[in-house]
């Protein structure tokens, strides 16, 4: 089952989502999935609250630079992020777009380096923090991204897709079943009806119930 679902979670399952800076909120819709298919996490270009006022021709070209992500030439999409950061360069969300041009580029240090000037700005960014969690577990570092991830909702409860990359943190790497199932059960109630996910709660919980079965009848 493992085997089958590191297989379906390939780049159609990882969706990325392009977070606009708009006042408030960060939304956005679906974009371009991550190309690894080594990574099973989820990711999202860095949303931004527009914590001070941007002249609306910046925004423009930050927005400019999100779809030319979500197109797909990476190259591009770094330059206007850059050029963006010239002129702008208190927002985190667009060093967290950086970090996931670097990791698509198996460019971890410089990943790293992007991600801590976000969260110098903001220590409490959640995309920053998932950005870092999933930089980490791909390198091995499970308890540091766990605790990465784990912040990430402490500080927003309701950013899924750190629930999401916990889920999998626990049940692939970690081991975790139990909290693994709380962990989907939880983005599934943020998110609503994901039918990828949904088969896997109902696959966990009876892998769940089975250890425990076993671990009564050992008693």
């Amino acid at each position: 089952m493992l085997l089958r679902r590191l297989i379906k979670a390939r780049p159609g399952v990882a969706a990325v989502l392009a977070l606009f800076m708009v006042a408030g909120c960060a939304g956005g819709g679906p974009a371009k999935a991550p190309e690894s298919r080594r990574d099973v996490s989820r990711e999202v270009a860095g949303g931004q609250t527009a914590e001070l006022p941007v002249p609306p021709q910046v925004q423009t070209l930050y927005e400019q630079a999100v779809a030319t992500m979500a197109a797909g030439d990476y190259v591009d999409a770094e330059l206007r992020f850059k050029e963006f950061l010239l002129q702008y360069s208190e927002y985190p969300g667009a060093y967290v777009n950086l970090a996931i041009i670097h990791s698509k580029n198996d460019d971890a240090a410089a990943a790293r380096s992007v991600l801590d000037a976000a969260l110098a700005l903001n220590p409490n960014h959640p995309a920053a923090l998932n950005q870092l969690g999933m930089l980490l577990r791909k390198n091995g570092k499970f308890l540091e991204a766990e605790a990465a991830y784990m912040k990430a909702v402490t500080v927003s409860p309701d950013y899924a897709l750190a629930h999401y990359n916990l889920g999998v943190l626990n049940e692939l790497y970690l081991k975790r079943l139990d909290v693994a199932l709380q962990n989907f059960e939880a983005y599934q109630a943020l998110v609503g009806e994901d039918e990828q996910v949904a088969k896997w709660i109902v696959d966990l919980r009876r892998r769940v119930a089975a250890t425990q079965r076993t671990a009564n009848v050992a008693e």
